[in-house]
């Protein structure tokens, strides 16, 4: 049995039983591997668009003697699938912009998928933005620690044309206990789930991302430029809007 990572373990965790899977960015197509070898998966397609790991995939799908179940692919994206041949994509590793571009270039192959189970390592509001754009309902929101990162781990469900009219709700403007307002973008940004949660590694991702934008404010100061200027002004909001949340969250934790 391959062995998983404790990122790659949560993502398989979320697959359905029955599953016909699509990896897309397998690198070596551990996770599809792990998942078939198990029984949880009819079949999958192990999609890379890189030709190291597409052989590195290759030769573990051969020796794993999964060749029947799984067909590692070489291509960019969405392009590896035809439309309705899978019915849950996983993409994991990857920035959440480029991501939601590859959701966009390839969302006519979307046809027939029930779950979106996405792992950006950076930028998840664009993940987030492009979910509710396109009508997917994010169902769950998880977060982990491991080797000294953070990950956060999303899923999304497709639902009936009649659904998607609510599913701003999730976004919606919110008071915290503390009475400390939460903005739609602000949520697109932290999470819903996860600031409802606010689980320790969440503080802990965020007390990391307000050192990153204290420096991004600091290199912006030492320009006069007046873009520049407007450019720190608007970092320093975002800053103290995001202490705000999480000063009003730890007073509230039980």
């Amino acid at each position: 049995m391959v062995k998983l990572s404790k990122r790659l373990q949560m993502i398989a965790d979320r697959v359905p039983v029955g599953s016909k899977l699509a990896d897309i960015g397998s690198d070596h197509a551990l996770l599809p591997t792990n998942l078939a070898q198990q029984g949880i998966i009819l079949f999958a397609v192990a999609g890379e668009v890189n030709p190291g790991p597409f052989e590195a995939a290759t030769r573990q799908v051969l020796e794993s003697g999964l060749s029947k179940k799984i067909s590692v692919r070489s291509g960019d994206g969405l392009a590896v699938i035809e439309a309705g041949e899978v019915n849950v994509i996983t993409i994991a590793g990857m920035g959440g912009s480029l991501m939601a571009s590859i959701l966009e270039a390839g969302k006519h192959k979307l046809q027939g998928v029930t779950h979106l189970i996405l792992q950006p390592n950076v930028g998840e509001d664009h993940v987030r933005r492009w979910l509710l754009e396109q009508g997917w309902k994010l169902e769950s929101e998880t977060i982990l620690e491991e080797d000294g990162k953070i990950y956060e781990i999303l899923t999304a469900i497709a639902v009936p044309d009649e659904e998607k009219q609510t599913l701003e709700v999730l976004y919606a403007e919110r008071l915290l206990p503390g009475g400390v307002r939460v903005s739609k973008e602000r949520l697109l940004q932290m999470g819903p789930y996860l600031l409802s949660e606010a689980p320790e590694v969440w503080f802990t991702k965020w007390e990391s991302e307000l050192k990153k934008l204290a420096m991004i404010k600091g290199q912006l100061q030492l320009s006069s430029a007046e873009a520049s200027m407007a450019k720190a002004e608007q970092v320093d909001q975002e800053m103290k809007e995001i202490k705000e949340v999480l000063a009003c969250l730890q007073k509230v934790k039980p």
